[in-house]
This record gives C-alpha cells, structure tokens and sequence, in this order.
C-alpha cells in the first residue's frame, strides 16, 4: 500500500466567491508538525481558541476549484456543513491508525487485527 500525502474532495454545498461562482472540488494534504504548532502563536487562536481550525485548514487545503490560493478569509466563508466535512476530513487523514498484525482467530476463525502495545515492550 502506497503511503498517500494528498487527498481529494468534494464538499457538499461548495464555496462561492466573490464572482459568484461555486468551488466544491479540492484537495488536502497531510499536516506537519508546523501546521499544528505555529498557529498556536496567532494572536486570532489565542483570542479565540476555535479559530484554530480555519487556521490549519487555510495552510492544508493546498486546492479548491479554480481559486489561486485558499487562506483564511476563504476558509471563513466556508458554509458550516463544509467547514464540518473538512474538519472531518483532516481528523480522518492526519490520525494515525495503531500499528498491529494481522491474523486469524484460532476459535472462530475471523480474520482479526492485533495491536502492538509499544508501551509494555520490554517491561
């Protein structure tokens, strides 16, 4: 399985902007550590700690339609159902799932996924 850095998507009412014209298909890319810890020091996150999402959705929406750059101003005119699916998004992509084996029941016989405790390694 390849390792995917960029994600497309469609929101589900789409942006409009000043022209009128609706922008629904986009593309997100994975977060750094950079995209989650230097907003922090923006003085708009620490007035109003939720504006930490539009944030971090400006800086990894790297494509919506046929606009030339999507900041913040943009992402604030996100409707609310596609500011939702977004955040939906970026918590699906940037979560990493616990490393494990795969392998099989010995009673029952389903295919099950067994997680690796990297805590209780060598205790």
């Amino acid at each position: 399985m390849a390792w995917q850095i960029e994600y497309e998507f469609t929101l589900p009412k789409g942006y409009v902007d000043a022209q009128g014209v609706v922008h629904r298909e986009g593309v997100m890319r994975l977060a750094t550590a950079g995209d989650e810890i230097l907003p922090l020091k923006d003085p708009r996150v620490q007035q109003n700690p939720s504006y930490l999402s539009i944030i971090l959705l400006a800086r990894v929406v790297t494509r919506l339609g046929s606009l030339p750059t999507v900041d913040t101003n943009v992402v604030e005119g996100f409707y609310t159902m596609d500011l939702s699916y977004l955040q939906d998004l970026y918590e699906k992509i940037n979560n990493m799932d616990a490393p494990g084996y795969s392998g099989r029941c010995p009673h029952c016989g389903a295919d099950i996924k067994i997680p690796v405790n990297f805590m209780g390694a060598g205790s």
